[in-house]
C-alpha cells in the first residue's frame, strides 16, 4: 500500500488500529474467566439473580464490541475476496481455523455446564427433597395447633366454671376476681380476662406475667359471639390467644380472654423453616429463568472466547499475509492511474522484500514515460483547441470527410447555415445529408486535385441560396486521405453585386434615355401645334401618332427616375421617432384612392419607437401596399366580386419591430420567390422590377430585413401574400447596410468568404 500521511506506514497505521482490538480481546477473555469463577461458586461472590445479570450485560456488551470490531474486518476480507485480492482466500481459511479450534471447545463446557446445572436443579427439586422441606414446616405447624388446642379446651373448660358462679360475680366482684386468678394460676395461663363487645377489659386476672396482656382483635370477639371459642394463632410473639362468650356473666354481654405462652424456639424454628420453604418454592417457581440466565451466560462467554479467537486469527492472518496485500494493494492503486504509490519494503519480509524494491523502480520509470506522454498529449490538445477555435469563428462551414465520403465533424457555422447538427450527421454520406455539396465532392474526389472549387445552388428554408464549395485534401502520408469541405453562403454577395451592376446599368440608362426624351416630346408637341390645324387628311392618325409619341415618352421617362432613384438612394436621415406615423401615412394614400379596398391598421395602441427616416420609411410601406393593390386588381380579374382587403399589423417583438402587410391577391410565386427582390425581377407586364428591390435597400438601410411569405391562415383562408419587415426599435444595434437581408447575412459580408 501507498505511504500515509505525516510519515506512517500502513502496517504502523494497521498495529494503531489493532490495540483496541487486543485491549477488548484480552478484556472480555479475563470478564469471561471470572464469570465462570463466580459461577461455579468459587469466589465469596454469591452467584444469585443480581450477581447473574450483571455479569451477563458486562459480557453482551463485550460480546458486541467484539462483534464490531470483527465485522469491520469481516467486511475488509469480504470486499477483498469479492474484488479478487491476492492472499484473500488464505485469509479466510485462517479465520475459519482459528474459529473452528476455538469453538468446539468452547461449545463442549458450555454445553458440560448446563447440562451440569440442569442435574444440580433436578436433584434440588426432586420429589424427596421437596417432601422433607414441606414435612418440616408441617411438624412446625402441628406443634403450634397443639398447643392453640390444648388452649381452646382449657378457656372452654374455664368460662363453663366461670358461669356456674353467676352469683358470686353479681354480688362479690372482689370475690370473683380471687376465683378468676385462681382459675388462672390454676390453668397455667400467662393472662386471662373478661372483655365486653368492644374489646375493652372489664376484669383482669393477677397473673403475675411480666408482660401486658395484649389487646384482641375486633373481628377475633365478632366471631366469638355465636358461643364458639376463636383461637388466635402466633404472629410475631411467641402467645397463642383464645376468646369465648360467657352466657350467664352480665346477661352474655362478656367474653373470656385467655393467653398462653408457646416456647419460643418453636416459633423461631417455624419462621426459619417457613422462610426456607418460601424460598425453596421461589427456587422452584422460577427454576427455568434461572435455567435460561445461566445459560445466556455460558453463551456469553463461548461467544466472548469464539470471537476472541476468531479477532486473534483475523490478527495473525493479517500478519502473515500482509506483505502479499501491501503489492496487491500498489498494483490496484496503479490500474487506477496513481503512479506515486510506493510498496514500503522492510528487510523482515525476505524475498518479498526484493519483490517490492523491483516493483517500486518500475513504477518509477513508469511515472516518468507517463509524465512524457501527458506532456505530448496536452501541446495536442492545445493544437487542436486552437484549430477548433478557428473552425468556430470563422463564418464559412466546414465539414470534415472521411476517404470514404463520411462525416466526421461540422462546425457551428456550418450547422446554422446548412441546418444539421454535427452530432446527428456524424458517421453518415455527405452525398445523402447534403446531395448538392455531396456531388461537388464526388467530382473533387475523381478529378485527384488537391484543391477543387465550384458553386452550386439549392434551397434551405425554401429560399433558393447560393454557395461557394471547396474541396481540399488533407496533406497526409496515409494512402486514404481525408477532405475538408468549406462551404461559402455567397447568396447575399452575388444579389449584392447583381445589384451594384443593375445600379451602373441604371445609371448609364438614365443618362444616355433622358437627354433625348425632352427633345423629343417638345418636337411631338411643336409638331401637333404647328400642323395640326394645317393637316386635314388623316387627322385622327397625326393626332393618335403625336399622343403615342408623347404619352410613350412621358413611359419612358417615369421609366428613366425608377432607374434614377435605384441607382442615387438618398442616404437616410435618422431621428428619434414612433414608426406608426409613416405606417398611417403610407396606408391613407391608398385607402384615399382605392375606396373599392378596405385597409385595416392595427397599430394604433403600441408605440413603435426608433430612429427611422419617416420619408423614406413612408416610401417603402407605401410601395409594399401599392403592390398589394395592384395584386388585388389581378386577382378581382381572376374572381369577379372578390372584396380586396389589406391589412397592416405593427407589434413590438423581443426588442424588435415587426411590421407585415397582408393582402389577399394573388400572392407570390413559390418558384425563385427571393429574387423578386433583385433589382428588374416582376411577374407583372408593365412592372419594372425595381419597387421591391428600393424596398428592400430602404429597409436594409435602417438595419431591419425584408421577407416574403405566404398570407396567413388565418387571414381569408391563407389566400394572398404577407411582407414581413423586421426593424430593431429604440436603442438596439443596427447592422450595416451592404445589399444582404438579415444580421447573420451582414456580418458574413463583413469578412472575407473561405476559410
Amino acid at each position: 500500500m501507498a505511504q500515509q500521511q505525516d510519515g506512517m506506514t500502513p502496517g504502523e497505521g494497521r498495529r494503531l488500529l489493532a490495540l483496541p482490538g487486543v485491549f477488548t480481546v484480552i478484556a472480555a477473555l479475563l470478564v469471561a474467566v471470572v464469570s465462570f469463577v463466580i459461577l461455579m461458586g468459587l469466589t465469596p461472590i454469591k452467584p444469585d439473580e443480581a450477581t447473574t445479570l450483571v455479569l451477563i450485560a458486562v459480557n453482551a456488551a463485550l460480546v458486541l464490541l467484539l462483534i464490531i470490531l470483527i465485522a469491520r474486518e469481516a467486511i475488509r476480507i469480504i470486499q477483498s475476496r469479492r474484488i479478487g485480492k491476492a492472499a484473500s482466500r488464505l485469509h479466510v481459511r485462517i479465520v475459519a481455523l482459528f474459529s473452528v479450534v476455538a469453538a468446539i471447545p468452547a461449545i463442549l463446557v458450555a454445553i458440560v455446564a448446563s447440562i451440569t446445572l440442569d442435574i444440580g436443579l433436578d436433584r434440588w427439586f426432586e420429589i424427596r427433597t421437596r417432601a422433607i422441606i414441606n414435612s418440616s414446616l408441617s411438624i412446625a405447624e402441628a406443634y403450634i395447633r397443639e398447643n392453640a388446642g390444648s388452649l381452646q379446651g382449657t378457656t372452654l373448660s374455664m368460662a363453663g366454671d366461670l358461669d356456674q358462679n353467676r352469683l358470686l360475680f353479681d354480688l362479690d366482684k372482689g370475690g370473683f376476681l380471687k376465683f378468676l386468678t385462681e382459675q388462672a394460676n390454676g390453668r397455667a395461663l400467662a393472662h386471662a380476662a373478661l372483655i365486653n363487645e368492644q374489646g375493652a377489659f372489664v376484669m383482669s386476672a393477677q397473673t403475675g406475667a411480666d408482660f401486658p396482656m395484649p389487646e384482641a382483635f375486633p373481628e377475633v370477639i365478632e366471631q366469638a359471639k355465636d358461643g364458639r371459642p376463636v383461637l388466635i394463632p402466633p404472629r410475631f410473639r411467641n402467645l397463642v390467644g383464645c376468646v369465648i362468650k360467657l352466657r350467664d356473666l352480665d346477661d352474655g354481654k362478656l367474653f373470656l380472654y385467655t393467653v398462653r405462652l408457646v416456647d419460643p424456639e418453636v416459633i423461631k424454628a417455624r419462621q426459619i423453616v417457613a422462610a426456607n420453604v418460601a424460598e425453596y418454592q421461589g427456587l422452584a417457581n422460577n427454576r427455568t429463568s434461572t435455567q435460561i440466565a445461566f445459560a445466556l451466560l455460558y453463551l456469553g462467554v463461548t461467544l466472548v472466547v469464539v470471537l476472541s479467537a476468531i479477532w486473534t486469527g483475523i490478527a495473525v492472518a493479517d500478519r502473515l499475509v500482509r506483505p502479499i496485500r501491501q503489492l496487491i494493494g500498489a498494483a490496484d492503486e496503479v490500474s487506477t492511474g496513481n503512479l506515486d504509490v510506493r510498496v514500503p519494503v522492510r528487510i523482515t519480509d525476505g524475498d518479498v522484500a526484493s519483490l517490492g524494491d523491483t516493483f517500486n523502480k518500475m513504477l518509477a520509470q513508469l511515472k516518468s514515460q507517463r509524465n512524457e506522454l501527458l506532456s505530448a498529449k496536452d501541446q495536442i490538445d492545445d493544437r487542436r483547441r486552437f484549430s477548433e477555435a478557428v473552425l468556430s469563428g470563422v463564418t464559412a462551414g466546414v465539414i470534415g470527410v472521411q476517404f470514404d465520403g463520411s462525416i466526421s465533424l461540422v462546425n457551428r457555422s456550418g450547422e446554422q447555415m446548412l441546418g444539421v447538427l454535427s452530432a446527428d450527421v456524424e458517421g453518415k454520406n455527405l452525398s445523402e445529408i447534403l446531395p448538392h455539396i455531396g456531388q461537388v465532392f464526388e467530382i473533387a474526389r475523381n478529378s485527384g486535385r488537391p484543391v477543387w472549387r465550384e458553386q452550386t445552388a439549392f434551397y434551405r428554408n425554401g429560399v433558393e441560396r447560393t454557395f461557394n464549395v471547396q474541396i481540399t485534401v488533407e496533406d497526409s502520408d496515409e494512402e486514404d486521405n481525408a477532405y475538408v469541405v468549406t462551404v461559402d453562403d455567397i447568396t447575399d454577395l452575388v444579389t449584392a453585386q447583381r445589384t451594384s451592376a443593375w445600379a451602373d446599368v441604371a445609371r448609364r440608362i438614365a443618362h444616355e434615355i433622358k437627354n433625348p426624351l425632352t427633345p423629343i416630346q417638345l418636337s411631338a408637341e411643336r409638331i401637333r401645334r404647328r400642323y395640326g390645324k394645317v393637316i386635314t387628311e388623316d387627322r385622327e392618325v397625326f393626332d393618335q401618332c403625336t399622343d403615342t409619341i408623347i404619352r410613350q415618352v412621358g413611359d419612358i421617362g417615369r421609366m428613366v427616375d425608377e432607374f434614377s432613384a435605384f441607382a442615387r438612394m438618398p442616404k437616410p436621415s435618422m431621428e428619434e421617432t414612433d414608426l406608426r406615423e409613416a405606417l398611417r401615412e403610407a396606408s391613407f394614400l391608398v385607402e384615399v384612392s382605392r375606396s373599392e379596398i378596405t385597409v385595416e391598421r392595427n397599430f394604433m395602441e403600441t408605440p413603435l419607437p426608433g430612429r427611422f427616416d419617416n420619408r423614406l420609411m413612408a416610401q417603402a410601406v407605401g410601395n409594399l401596399v401599392k403592390n398589394a393593390a395592384e395584386s388585388i386588381d389581378g386577382a378581382m380579374l381572376d374572381t369577379p366580386g372578390l372584396k380586396g382587403v389589406i391589412r397592416v399589423d405593427a407589434r413590438l417583438e423581443n426588442g424588435r419591430i415587426v411590421i407585415d402587410v397582408i393582402d389577399n391577391g394573388r400572392g407570390l410565386p413559390r418558384e425563385n420567390r427571393q429574387r423578386l427582390l433583385e433589382p428588374y425581377m416582376t411577374t407583372r407586364e408593365k412592372g419594372t422590377g425595381l419597387g421591391l428591390a428600393i424596398v428592400r435597400k430602404i429597409i436594409e438601410d435602417h438595419g431591419g430585413t425584408l421577407s416574403l411569405h405566404d398570407a396567413p391562415a388565418s387571414f381569408h383562408d391563407g389566400r394572398g401574400a404577407m411582407i414581413q419587415i423586421i426593424l430593431p426599435a429604440g436603442d438596439a444595434p443596427r447592422a450595416p447596410s451592404a445589399g444582404g437581408s438579415g444580421e447573420k447575412q451582414e456580418k458574413d459580408r463583413k469578412v472575407d468568404h473561405g476559410v
